[in-house]
């Protein structure tokens, strides 16, 4: 397992992407940012960490031997892994708000960004995670919490991230093992809001009322709307409000 360790960088995904584009890199490689100064999340949003007090770093993971039918699994994975490291660590009310933000009750500790390396297929994916750990005060955040806010306890850094990684190994040896209903399943049973009432809003701003039952193999969120209509969502078209 290679971790290197930088005190700042704009971006783990970007470095270690760059990091693939120029030199031959291992399986399991890690880059992990004391400072991440221009963190990214899902569709351009910004990863606000303060520096030295949480997780933020980016994973290589090499798909060349997997019969990966969808883009998702790697997601899939990813939430899982995070969330095995957090139970062992007595997280309470842990879950998966769609699709791969972690969740603690409904405040959110944990953020994933999964950028795949694509030629003729999938070749590998650059995993970025950013887990809030033992930082305080979130400033106009109020959805956001960390690990330390939640326990009490104060976490060391390097231990968490040589667990997740060794979590991920685990389940992505199912993903080779094309154990897909597994892990799928597995993944929505953690499903945040799953079977209740819940309030949507869609891309032109109407918002309605649904309830979320599954994901699909290709990872859109399926939602029961009135009259029995089951519907899927793309990431772009649906924001849960709670």
């Amino acid at each position: 397992m290679r971790i290197v360790k930088l005190n700042a960088i704009d971006s783990t995904n970007s470095y270690l992407k760059t990091l693939y584009n120029t030199e031959s890199i291992d399986d399991y490689t890690a880059v992990l940012a004391e400072n991440q100064t221009k963190g990214r999340g899902q569709m351009g949003a910004v990863w606000d960490s303060e520096a030295s007090k949480n997780l933020t770093f980016s994973m290589f993971k090499e798909l060349h031997d997997y019969k990966l039918e969808e883009a998702f699994y790697v997601s899939i994975v990813t939430s899982l892994a995070i969330i095995k490291t957090l139970k062992t660590l007595s997280i309470p009310k842990l879950s998966v708000k769609w699709p791969n933000d972690i969740l603690s009750a409904d405040k959110k500790i944990c953020g994933v960004l999964i950028e795949n390396v694509i030629k003729q297929a999938i070749n590998a994916s650059i995993i970025g995670i950013g887990l809030n750990v033992n930082q305080v005060v979130f400033k106009n955040l109020p959805k956001a919490s960390s690990l330390k806010l939640i326990s009490g306890k104060h976490f060391d850094i390097d231990e968490l991230v040589i667990t997740i990684i060794n979590n991920l190994k685990g389940y992505f040896l199912l993903l080779k093992d094309e154990k897909y209903d597994v892990l799928k399943n597995e993944y929505e049973s953690y499903l945040f809001r799953k079977n209740k009432p819940s309030t949507f809003k869609n891309a032109e701003g109407i918002m309605f009322s649904g309830f979320i039952k599954s994901v699909s193999n290709s990872g859109k969120l399926q939602v029961l709307l009135e009259d029995d209509i089951l519907k899927e969502y793309d990431l772009k078209e649906i924001t849960l409000l709670y």
